[in-house]
């Protein structure tokens, strides 16, 4: 079976979307990694912060981190894909992708969960993003916002 991407195109606002999707990762016991352009990077770090009253999710910017923090910490956001950031740090086990940099050949090892928003850059980005993964051989499940199930 090839290794599959999931793709939530459509999305009014990318950051909440992804914030949810992160807290609902926490809950089940998983790692993530969350990638963003470096803007969308520290607006998310923000919000992880403020989005839910009474409710923190524990994240830590990759770039700098101590291992001891990154061993300890669930979520880790990131402007790029770092499979091993440190000796002992365990993968992650989603990476949600806002637009940050990664090889779809890294999507082999983990789960990849890819965030479209609605405005026409990021829907061209997310095409990009398919037209990639297709070619690399990747299975494309596709999830528009606001469609049954999706």
């Amino acid at each position: 079976m090839a290794a599959r991407v999931e793709f939530h195109t459509g999305l009014p606002d990318p950051l909440g979307y992804a914030a949810r999707l992160l807290r609902k990762a926490h809950g089940r016991g998983l790692t993530a990694l969350c990638l963003a352009p470096p803007p969308r990077l520290e607006a998310l770090d923000r919000l992880l912060w403020t989005f839910a009253e009474r409710e923190f999710l524990p994240h830590v910017r990759l770039a700098g981190a101590a291992a001891a923090a990154l061993r300890r910490t669930p979520i880790w956001l990131s402007a790029s894909w770092s499979p091993a950031p440190a000796e002992g740090v365990a993968a992650r086990d989603v990476v949600l992708n806002l637009g940050g940099e990664m090889a779809p050949g890294a999507a082999a090892e983990v789960r990849v969960i890819e965030l479209v928003g609605a405005d026409a850059d990021e829907v061209e980005r997310g095409r990009a993003a398919w037209r990639r993964y297709k070619a690399a051989g990747f299975e494309i499940v596709h999830h528009p916002f606001g469609a049954p199930g999706g």
